[in-house]
């Protein structure tokens, strides 16, 4: 399959369990923190399970490309952005909160090419003003 396919079942996956979660935090009273421990005990196990085949690959890896990993994935992306989205979506509406919580293309976008030395091109430039004017007009109101 072609990675544009996994990009959008990612956008569907997302959508809709962030609309379980936001239900299971609030019929459940569950704090944020709890909701995000929940859901990465889950993840763990069927993560661990799928990726057993490739562990052997993790000490050929080295040690920069896991710092990578558990500072961008584990730290800031796994664990401080997703206690971020559970808290918001903890107080306000899945139509408040997901439009803004999913800008991040546009940081991933200005992260490569500040970083990453990817081009900027006219097309990009339309995209991220294309996805800023959808979240504005989301968001406001």
């Amino acid at each position: 399959m072609k990675p544009q396919v996994f990009a959008l079942l990612t956008a569907i996956a997302w959508g809709v369990g962030g609309y379980f979660e936001k239900k299971g935090l609030n019929l459940g009273n569950l704090s944020p923190t709890m909701g995000i421990t929940i859901r990465t005990a889950v993840a763990v196990i069927i993560l661990g399970i799928a990726s057993f085949p490739q562990w052997k690959t993790v000490p050929s890896a080295g040690s920069r490309a896991l710092l990578y990993m558990i500072v961008g994935g584990g730290i800031v992306a796994g664990a401080v952005g997703m206690l971020c989205y559970y808290t918001a979506i903890k107080g306000a509406p899945l139509t408040r909160v997901m439009p803004i919580a999913f800008t991040s293309p546009l940081f991933g976008a200005m992260m490569g090419l500040m970083f990453g030395e990817e081009p900027l091109t006219v097309k990009t430039i339309l995209g991220i003003l294309l996805t800023v004017g959808g979240i504005v007009v989301l968001t406001i109101g």
